[in-house]
């Protein structure tokens, strides 16, 4: 299935003359539940354009092409063992009119404000969706971004509006993704990620503590070698982030299958590793990575179609 050009051109129609069609499509779908019937999900993941992260293989404008974002969203939703999309309202709402959602989970991507590579970029703020958009529009979830920069003040601020939006959505009984990532500044005064493992796990013990309840939450992060260690410390359901991996596919696919092993690690949240793949088509990503999450592992636990 892929998206024809009429379909996109009649998008474009209704964004002027019926602009109502599109948030009504996105609260009238037909839902499911979020644990669906293995507790493992496969999402995949578009909410990079809404803080300006357009590059994935080595093209900076990659992820730039509307038309081409949503062809290759449609085309691996369509596949057995997808159970959904992270995206920011404009994407939901599309994905939605054009009929992709129905039996998909729809997670509404909250602090976009970060812009990639802006002074401000780790004072995250709350620019997409809020607690009560993400329950009024009929979505599954929200999700929130965490980069700790512990030599970053504006980092404080993101903490708490963390907190408080992840209090917002257990009160609604909605999941709550939290993405922690540990961060430091390089040479050139940039926020980028701290790739250390001995990090990682002390972001994701401070993500687990967030908030007034815990119930809802879920944790988004990077796949590691020493995924035991990430996975247990925390309880809470951990799903896998994708990033670019460009020419190492390989290495995160087997990152990824080794990490299925935890017992609370429950699936991935990716997009630009599965749609814009280096070598193939985004369908043989994404049926891999399928194939992955909805394996059998040593604890019994066998995957299935959601």
């Amino acid at each position: 299935m892929s998206l024809d050009r009429e379909q996109y051109l009649a998008l474009l129609e209704a964004r002027v003359f019926a602009p109502e069609s599109l948030r009504d499509a996105l609260v009238s779908r037909r839902r499911r539940t979020v644990a669906g019937v293995d507790g493992r999900l496969l999402i995949l993941a578009a909410d990079h354009t809404a803080r300006g992260m357009l590059a994935a293989s080595g093209d900076p404008l990659a992820v730039a092409d509307r038309y081409t974002l949503l062809d290759r969203l449609v085309r691996g939703l369509a596949l057995p063992g997808v159970d959904g999309v992270l995206a920011s309202a404009d994407i939901l709402e599309e994905l939605a009119w054009l009929g992709a959602l129905d039996e998909r989970l729809a997670i509404g991507t909250m602090n976009r404000g970060g812009i990639i590579g802006a002074s401000w970029e780790l004072d995250d703020r709350m620019t997409a969706y809020d607690a009560d958009h993400v329950e009024s529009c009929g979505l599954d979830g929200g999700k929130t971004l965490l980069r700790i920069d512990h030599a970053d003040p504006a980092v404080a601020r993101t903490i708490e509006s963390v907190a408080a939006v992840t209090t917002q959505l257990a009160d609604r009984r909605l999941m709550a993704m939290v993405e922690p990532l540990p961060y430091v500044k390089d040479a050139n005064g940039r926020a980028v990620l701290d790739s250390s493992d001995e990090a990682l796990i002390k972001v994701v013990a401070v993500a687990s503590g967030l908030g007034s309840s815990s119930a809802y939450t879920w944790l988004k992060v990077p796949g590691s070698d020493r995924m035991a260690e990430v996975a247990g410390a925390t309880t809470l359901p951990v799903l896998m982030l994708g990033g670019d991996p460009g020419t190492e596919a390989d290495r995160t696919f087997a990152r990824w299958a080794g990490a299925m092993r935890e017992p609370n690690v429950r699936g991935l949240v990716a997009g630009r590793a599965l749609l814009y793949p280096q070598v193939g088509e985004p369908e043989d990503a994404v049926r891999r990575a399928a194939s992955i999450v909805r394996s059998t592992d040593g604890f019994g636990r066998r995957g299935g179609s959601s």
